[in-house]
């Protein structure tokens, strides 16, 4: 398949956070993976040793007014040192957009996507329908996905595998649920979205993506959800991840309305660098969590 590529900028990508250990071997890339997210809120970069089971950099670029993802991935893979060389052991990519469903497995026939995607999201002429399977939950995630950006990442990354950023989420949470865990809500809060995913017994019941500007719309949508499940904001936990602070108003206001409220955890059984202490351990959970993914 031929690769539609986006014209290049020269124009530096703004740095959030750039940490790497002293490990890291730029002349042994086959003994890492490589992890990238793409959204609103821009680019963010992770590398794990593969024998160490470690984190050992991370990365975070915020978005270029502007300039579409694809071209702002390109634009980064060519000004950085190491995304742009081959010999990865695996690259995942997670896109984060409101485009995507779960189905059965068994119900899941390859080369159908756009047909069940379409129930929820028609795809645009700039757009391509994908599929990730997620082989422990016997489920198939549909989801739609920017056509330059999916042509530039399979042309610079032939092996590499693209999914949705729900995905990373709903295995980084079945990772580190209990069997027999009773129905559980979870929030990941990224730039003027919400993902809310509902577990129960490693089960998801439901998962969504919504789109809001304000702390009312996020509080909204979460008690939404729980009425609809029958599940009490007095009583119930609520486990929260993403892009706040503890004095944010967006926690504010959800710690006003839901007791329970507590920040989740990085995936577990996973080693992080100590480079990376002084991030909190409830951002960068998607792009940890795709280290889970196959």
């Amino acid at each position: 398949m031929s690769a539609t590529l986006v014209p290049t900028t020269s124009a530096a990508p703004t740095v959030l956070a750039h940490l790497r250990d002293e490990t890291l071997d730029a002349s042994r890339l086959a003994a890492y993976n490589l992890y990238l997210t793409v959204g609103a809120a821009g680019v963010r970069v992770g590398i794990a040793d593969v024998q160490r089971n470690k984190f050992v950099a991370l990365e975070d670029y915020a978005t270029q007014p502007g300039l579409p993802a694809a071209a702002q991935l390109q634009a980064l893979a060519t000004q950085h040192d190491l995304l742009s060389l081959p010999g990865w052991n695996k690259v995942r990519l997670a896109v984060h957009n409101r485009a995507f469903t779960l189905l059965p497995a068994p119900l899941f026939a390859p080369g159908d996507e756009t047909t069940y995607l379409q129930l929820h999201h028609a795809c645009a002429p700039t757009e391509t329908a994908c599929a990730y399977r997620h082989t422990g939950l016997d489920i198939v995630s549909v989801f739609a996905a920017d056509r330059p950006l999916a042509d530039w990442f399979r042309h610079a990354y032939p092996t590499g595998r693209l999914l949705h950023q729900t995905s990373a989420l709903l295995e980084g949470v079945l990772h580190q649920s209990e069997a027999a865990a009773p129905r559980r809500v979870y929030l990941n809060i990224g730039h003027q979205e919400l993902t809310v995913l509902v577990m129960r017994s490693k089960r998801p019941e439901l998962c969504n993506v919504f789109a809001f500007t304000t702390p009312e719309d996020l509080i909204y949508y979460t008690i939404l959800v729980m009425q609809e499940l029958q599940l009490n904001p007095d009583q119930d936990p609520v486990i929260v991840w993403g892009d706040l602070l503890h004095d944010s108003e967006l926690f504010s206001v959800l710690r006003k309305y839901i007791r329970h409220l507590r920040f989740g955890n990085r995936p577990f059984d996973l080693r992080y660098s100590y480079r990376l202490n002084d991030l909190t351990e409830y951002r960068y959970f998607d792009l940890y969590a795709l280290h889970l993914c196959e």
